[in-house]
């Protein structure tokens, strides 16, 4: 077993160990240094193979303020490091200073970073762990046993959300919970009624939530 299948399954492994699996995804945007071998399959193993032995983000995840990130530049663990999106959506790479991350995938950010290490070094072989999701936030306020942020990395129902914020207080008005969204520059609302769906009733306003959406109980 030749250095690099041996540092992907030590990657694999550290990844599989983590509190939360699902925050932990890596993706590399190029090819390994040269001289490795394609494996008996054809395939070469290149470092983004340790994506298979990790859960990835939200299909449409796109990264965000708070989140944290481990920036690997194969072979020199001086550049290398976690990194927290700051509220400007940059990130502070050693050697290469600020770098643009809000707003891209972690593929996107990969290559954003290994084509700024180009001027300061020779093949740079970059990978971008999304090691936390923190960006990705809803909101609940009001009558409710927990009111405050709450971090979604999948779908998220109104009916979950409040039953992970210690549900309604019992004077809650449970036929008008609303839902605002920003879409657009617009804010939107949506009405819906607990007491129907308590009873399985028009079951289609348990709306999924995006992140950034706020729900008011009153």
């Amino acid at each position: 077993m030749n250095a690099i299948k041996l540092a992907v399954l030590g990657l694999a492994t550290v990844g599989l160990m983590t509190s939360n699996p699902m925050s932990a995804f890596a993706q590399t945007c190029n090819q390994p240094p040269p001289g490795d071998q394609a494996d008996g399959n054809g395939a070469s193993p290149t470092l983004g193979t340790r994506a298979t032995f990790l859960s990835p983000p939200p299909p449409d995840y796109i990264i965000g303020a708070d989140d944290i990130l481990h920036v690997d530049f194969w072979g020199d663990e001086t550049v290398s490091g976690d990194v927290v999106v700051r509220p400007d959506g940059k990130i502070s790479v050693r050697l290469l200073n600020d770098i643009q991350a809000a707003g891209l995938t972690p593929v996107e950010l990969c290559v954003a970073i290994t084509e700024a290490a180009r001027k300061y070094l020779e093949q740079p072989v970059v990978s971008v762990t999304v090691k936390q999701i923190n960006s990705r936030k809803v909101y609940i306020v009001g009558m409710i046993g927990k009111p405050g942020p709450y971090n979604t990395t999948g779908p998220l129902t109104v009916l979950q959300l409040i039953a992970m914020a210690g549900g309604l207080h019992e004077f809650a008005d449970k036929k008008n919970i609303l839902v605002l969204r920003t879409e657009a520059g617009k804010t939107l609302h949506y009405t819906v009624n607990y007491e129907d769906l308590s009873k399985g009733r028009n079951l289609g306003q348990n709306i999924e939530l995006k992140p950034g959406d706020t729900v008011i109980v009153r």
